[in-house]
């Protein structure tokens, strides 16, 4: 298949890419390489593709709606990874124009591009911050979404409404995928795996919010990137048995469909630090702080509808994946 991936220097996307290349797909890769952390990581991230001979890499930002609609005139895609988007709950607060240029008028270039074209299948990626203020645990695909407590949140809900209807007007099939806190070698600088390590491997303190009393559902690369392969393979479909009368908001009477990827085992803030001291050898040095603004208590995912659908199943516990990330880290930055 020949498949465009967005974003194809982030964290997922390079990972993606690289084993959609290993098994023989074509992909052209797109990203803006902005300065929102460190530009030498993803140059990094891409180094380990770029030579492939399947793989083409061109630098363009998908709100630019002429440089976009280009590519996609210029090739025929079987598949779209949108996986291009300004990330980061706190930084939402401090650039939201970011957000909108990118997560909003980006994606709606993205959609465009995919109905000209008549792409098969759209798979884009959303987020748990979309459960916002939800305390229901664990987060279900058809649980209510209507108070998330950042503009990021904002956005990404955004992108499953605005998925939803081209689905509707235009027949295309969609797959918008609820990310719970990806980490792993070569992960984000923004995310607290990176930040923690970074500071516990050189002895500094670490901010510790809402006194420690947090949990997430960290998901380890691999198994995040499994389950993307599992939707590129199998397209959204009608659910033929949707009852508009009690509606269900993961599927749709057209080909939608929202799915969480998650761990399905949320680790508590303090034994997620406990995970990266055992890795490291080392002891934080910890420093707790209440709870901030855009912030969310816990993170748990459902997975049953993705095991369903695919069978997906995680793979790896905390433990071994930041003992991954740790020696990553460490062979990285000569730590």
């Amino acid at each position: 298949m020949k498949i465009l991936v967005t974003g194809v220097a982030g964290f997922i996307g390079a990972a993606l890419a690289k084993v959609l290349l290993q098994r023989g797909d074509q992909v052209v890769g797109i990203d803006n390489l902005n300065d929102y952390y460190d530009v030498n990581l993803k140059l990094s991230r891409l180094s380990s593709i770029e030579e492939n001979e399947n793989f083409t890499f061109l630098k363009v930002d998908i709100s630019d709606r002429v440089a976009l609609k280009s590519i996609f005139e210029t090739n025929d895609f079987d598949v779209v990874a949108n996986l291009a988007a300004q990330a980061g709950v706190r930084y939402s607060i401090e650039n939201p124009a970011a957000y909108i240029d990118s997560n909003l008028v980006g994606f709606a270039n993205i959609l465009e591009g995919c109905r000209q074209q008549k792409v098969a299948n759209l798979v884009y990626a959303s987020s748990s911050s979309v459960y916002g203020a939800n305390k229901e645990y664990p987060f279900n695909e058809d649980h209510p979404v209507n108070h998330p407590v950042s503009l990021y949140a904002a956005t990404k809900k955004s992108n499953e409404l605005m998925a939803h209807s081209y689905s509707s007007l235009y027949g295309m099939s969609v797959t918008g995928l609820r990310f719970f806190t990806v980490y792993g070698p070569g992960g984000r600088p923004d995310m607290a795996p990176f930040i923690f390590t970074e500071k516990i491997l050189r002895g500094e303190e670490i901010d510790v919010f809402n006194n420690g009393e947090m949990f997430r559902d960290f998901t380890y690369i691999d198994d995040i990137v499994s389950g993307i392969m599992d939707v590129i393979d199998h397209p959204a479909k009608k659910n033929e048995n949707w009852d508009p009368v009690n509606p269900q908001a993961s599927s749709s009477y057209c080909a939608y469909q929202i799915l969480n990827i998650g761990n399905d085992k949320p680790t508590k803030l303090m034994d997620f630090i406990g995970a990266i001291e055992k890795a490291s050898g080392k002891t934080a040095k910890i420093k707790f702080k209440p709870m901030q603004p855009g912030d969310v208590v816990g993170t748990a995912a459902s997975i049953t509808k993705l095991n369903a659908v695919n069978g997906f199943e995680p793979k790896t516990d905390i433990n071994e994946g930041m003992q991954n990330f740790v020696d990553w880290f460490r062979g990285y930055y000569k730590v």
